[in-house]
């Protein structure tokens, strides 16, 4: 697991190729992301599917209760079969547009 912070964001790299363990080290220490935005890219791990990415549901909730953005990066997976309550893009640079526009429309007050 790589991290790197830019700004108001933390992009957090799955280097392991494990889902599931990549989960647990974000879970163990989440409470040091929580003030972020959060980008979890997983492009990485060519076995990711969107079952794999649905594991993340519950962190996906307790992110977004922060008021904070949640994506993730996976460049190979049906976009259309994902569920709406999750955010993924096929690349890091979408993924801070993404934010970007999270972070004005919190701002507007949307």
């Amino acid at each position: 697991m790589k991290v790197t912070t830019k700004g108001h964001t933390t992009i957090i790299k799955d280097t392991e190729g494990n889902i599931v363990e990549f989960l647990d080290k974000i879970n163990s220490q989440y409470n040091s992301f929580k003030e972020h935005n959060l980008i979890l890219d997983i492009s990485h791990d060519k076995s990711v599917d969107v079952k794999s990415i649905k594991i993340f549901s519950d962190l996906v909730k307790k992110h977004k209760k922060e008021k904070k953005s949640l994506v993730f990066v996976a460049p190979d997976i049906d976009y259309n079969k994902v569920p709406v309550s999750i955010t993924v893009v096929p690349t890091q640079l979408e993924a801070q547009d993404l934010i970007e526009m999270d972070e004005i429309e919190r701002d507007l007050g949307f």
